[in-house]
């Protein structure tokens, strides 16, 4: 039995409707011929017929230039960048005492940001900034007997790495070696101050001595992060007030000393396994760091050829790392994370395409005030005494 022939298109649907006349109002559209007809228009929805897909949901462009969770990133950029300021040094009669934790909520942290001590330490912090700028990590620069002293006892610590392996253990983070190191740098650091102390500053240890050691990391949750980095610069700060460091050293304090510093973190990170103190995951700068990028996005203001995409360049990084920290920082990130560099830090990536290196810098001191010092779970650990004044 043959099938019966295909009907024409006409055939199927006969084109039946009334086309509208000047007296006769219009209510919808032929589907077939555009003409308009008095038939009422289906109730259907056009978008939902079989042959036809739904319109495509909203996208932007592009994504926003800071990829970050919901927070306060607008009131950073609208915030003021710091200025550099002048450390007063203090004076006789001295007051040493052993500092305190004074912070525990958000009004106290808008008390202590009000106030002239966080106004010059934040001052304090941009000065290094300015003295490294433009200069390589090895570029001549003044060296104090103070500064090469503190650069010899942090070369002793990281010796005393050497000197305490780690042990086996099961869990990921925080080898329990790390506490056998802590407690010999407690041990010895009144001595290690004693080298380099006038006589008549001598009694400053009480005082100092707690910036310092917190300077390491905890040892009983085995954690290091930017609090820790903080209380370095707090240290700094404080040799700065006694006079002990001066204007002229700032560059060797950022070049000489930080570097050190910041060499001997790594070791131990990477030797004890020291977990990330209040990281922020993806969505922070660094897990553990965030000093080195202010330094060193200032070492790069001006230069003629690296720019702030150059963090791509495998090339620069090899070549570059050991004499700008931004670079070498970004190297040791791409060494110890995996998979796409835009995943596991979308901040930084996001970073590379600021058109230049002085609004890296500018942004880079404006997200320290508010992301460390303005934020509590931080700052709730900063001490305060007599140099340090709450």
């Amino acid at each position: 039995m043959e099938p019966p022939p295909p009907q024409s298109p006409r055939d199927e649907h006969p084109h039946t409707h009334s086309h509208s006349s000047t007296s006769i109002p219009t209510t919808g559209t032929c589907c077939k011929c555009g003409g308009a007809t008095t038939h009422a228009p289906p109730s259907q929805s056009p978008t939902s017929w079989p042959d036809l897909s739904s319109p495509p949901a909203y996208r932007p462009i592009r994504a926003p230039a800071l990829n970050l969770p919901p927070n306060n990133t607008q009131a950073i950029i609208l915030t003021p960048v710091p200025q550099s300021q002048e450390v007063p040094t203090i004076t006789p009669p001295f007051h040493f005492q052993i500092p305190s934790k004074k912070i525990t909520s958000p009004d106290d942290i808008r008390k202590f940001h009000d106030s002239p001590t966080s106004k010059n330490f934040l001052g304090f912090i941009v000065a290094l900034s300015e003295s490294i700028r433009g200069r390589k990590i090895s570029d001549p620069c003044h060296e104090s007997a103070t500064v090469s002293n503190i650069v010899s006892i942090i070369e002793n610590l990281s010796l005393w790495v050497d000197q305490i392996p780690p042990v086996q253990q099961s869990s990921r983070y925080g080898n329990i070696s790390y506490r056998t190191w802590h407690e010999r740098l407690t041990e010895n650091a009144e001595s290690f101050m004693l080298q380099f102390l006038p006589e008549d500053l001598k009694p400053s240890t009480i005082e100092i001595v707690p910036y310092f050691t917190d300077s390491f990391g905890n040892s009983s949750r085995i954690d290091y992060g930017t609090g820790h980095e903080t209380n370095f610069a707090a240290w700094l700060y404080c040799l700065a007030r006694m006079g002990i460091i001066k204007e002229e050293d700032y560059q060797a304090v950022v070049a000489r000393v930080f570097v050190k510093y910041l060499d001997l973190m790594r070791k131990l990170q990477l030797v004890y396994c020291l977990e990330p103190a209040g990281s922020h995951g993806v969505w922070g700068l660094d897990d553990y760091h965030f000093l080195p990028f202010i330094f060193g996005s200032s070492q790069l203001i001006d230069h003629k050829y690296m720019k702030p995409k150059s963090i791509h360049n495998e090339d620069i990084l090899d070549n570059f790392s050991s004499e700008y920290m931004y670079l070498s920082c970004i190297g040791f990130i791409k060494k110890v994370k995996k998979g796409p560099f835009a995943e596991h830090s979308p901040l930084l990536d996001d970073i590379s395409a600021v058109p230049n290196w002085k609004k890296v810098n500018s942004g880079m001191l404006k997200m320290y005030k508010a992301e460390v010092l303005e934020k509590v779970p931080i700052m709730q650990h900063f001490l305060f005494g007599w140099l340090i004044k709450w």
